[in-house]
């Protein structure tokens, strides 16, 4: 759904939704048309990897029980932590986040100047928990229906309903999330039109964008 387009070109778009709403299909989608996509919990894992400093203070604040004996990070254990803790969980934003914007940024940076398409999308599922939505020229929402997302979420992993609405709720609810955004791309149905709808999303930026000049500088 077209909210609103911005009076200049698009280069920097954020895609995100909740658990559940098909954002990380969505992503997939996007690069098979040939869209550039940074993955934020790729670089996450980046961040958090053996020897960064991230790890030594996610270490000193959630103890060794998170750290594998390997000296990695273990990433189940602190979702358990975080997920049922909104404290903990915004103590490890401010660890992580900060240190993943600046990667996303040299990345974006990165991909703009070889990108086919003239954009590139980063792939965050906490853009709105972290304020991140002003840092884009355009928000893109998978949103999915309350109760088909809890179904995806209990089919997909090991968890009881408590859980996965646990998960659901430390996340902004995915209606607000939709109301904030620019465009929503709808996940209700089947992969087919899921796959329809992000075509037309593309299509429709790339038109915008011929509107503007292609010399302009990122």
């Amino acid at each position: 759904m077209n909210k609103s387009l911005p009076n200049h070109k698009i280069k920097r778009i954020g895609l995100t939704g909740s658990i559940g709403t098909g954002k990380s299909t969505a992503a997939n989608i996007l690069r098979g048309l040939g869209v550039p996509v940074i993955d934020a919990d790729e670089l996450a894992k980046r961040v958090v990897s053996p020897g960064q400093p991230a790890l030594n203070e996610i270490r000193n604040r959630f103890g060794k029980n998170v750290i594998n004996p390997d000296g990695t990070l273990n990433r189940e254990s602190l979702a358990k932590v975080v997920f049922e803790n909104p404290q903990a969980l915004a103590d490890l934003n401010a660890i992580v986040h900060p240190r993943v914007s600046a990667e996303a940024s040299s990345e974006f940076t990165r991909l703009l100047e070889s990108s086919t398409v003239g954009f590139a999308v980063y792939d965050v599922p906490l853009l709105y928990e972290t304020g991140m939505e002003k840092q884009f020229d355009l928000v893109v929402v998978v949103h999915t229906a309350a109760a088909l997302q809890l179904g995806r979420i209990m089919a997909r992993a090991t968890m009881v309903e408590a859980q996965a609405k646990a998960r659901i709720a430390a996340q902004l609810d995915i209606d607000e999330k939709a109301k904030r955004s620019d465009w929503v791309i709808d996940n209700n149905g089947s992969r087919e039109d899921l796959e329809a709808e992000v075509e037309s999303f593309v299509d429709a930026i790339i038109r915008h964008n011929d509107k503007y000049p292609k010399a302009e500088k990122p």
